[in-house]
């Protein structure tokens, strides 16, 4: 059986509230979810079935395998069931005005120089839509935290686990956050090539498969 893929929560994700969150965000948890729910979840459970009508099974590691699989699957479909839920959407293209517009909040891309004058910009985003490799940042990290309300001139200061730091904001901006769509996990049961169950018996049927012409 193939081992599928779960992604865990977040670790800085907020315990309870409302869930910040970009259009783009909002897609990849609904696309998560409905691959996991039409797709994932009906493949290991076949699984199980068939795994089940192999005799003993408590010594049937893919049934016990499949079992615990489901039960990861059922716990990411509520997960995600309470972030969709519980969405609000802030679109970063969406028209701003006055000091709004010159400032970071959610949503805003952030280009700021550290005490050294290395540069870096950054999109302040959900905790759902943390993507390192992209440069999105949650709003409650360190980093997000030290940059919301700045705006360009501004001084923050970076309280992180390695050290506090000052930064200069150089420049706040607002566009559209590309954020890397859904993808069906190569290790999914779902994504199996040529995946297949020996077919049981029928009699009746298999009479009627082996009927070949003299």
């Amino acid at each position: 059986m193939r081992k599928g893929f779960t992604r865990k929560p977040p670790a800085d994700e907020p315990a309870r509230g409302k869930n910040y969150i970009t259009p783009g965000g909002l897609a990849r948890l609904k696309e998560e979810h409905k691959f996991l729910l039409t797709r994932e979840r009906p493949a290991v459970t076949e699984v199980v079935a068939w795994a089940a009508s192999n005799g003993d099974r408590s010594e049937n590691a893919d049934y016990q395998y499949g079992k615990r699989r489901l039960r990861q699957i059922d716990s990411r479909l509520r997960f995600l069931t309470r972030r969709i839920e519980a969405a609000v959407v802030v679109d970063p293209e969406a028209p701003r005005s006055g000091p709004a517009a010159a400032r970071a909040f959610f949503g805003a891309t952030v280009r700021y120089a550290s005490a050294a004058g290395a540069e870096r910009v950054v999109s302040i985003v959900g905790t759902d839509e943390v993507d390192l490799a992209r440069n999105h940042v949650s709003w409650v990290s360190p980093l997000g935290a030290a940059l919301m309300k700045s705006a360009a001139g501004d001084t923050v200061l970076l309280d992180a686990p390695g050290g506090k730091e000052y930064l200069t904001v150089l420049e706040v901006r607002y566009e559209r956050i590309p954020v890397e769509p859904f993808r069906e996990p190569p290790g999914s049961e779902a994504s199996a090539k040529g995946f297949s169950r020996p077919r049981q018996s029928t009699g009746q049927d298999d009479r009627a498969v082996d009927r070949t012409p003299d």
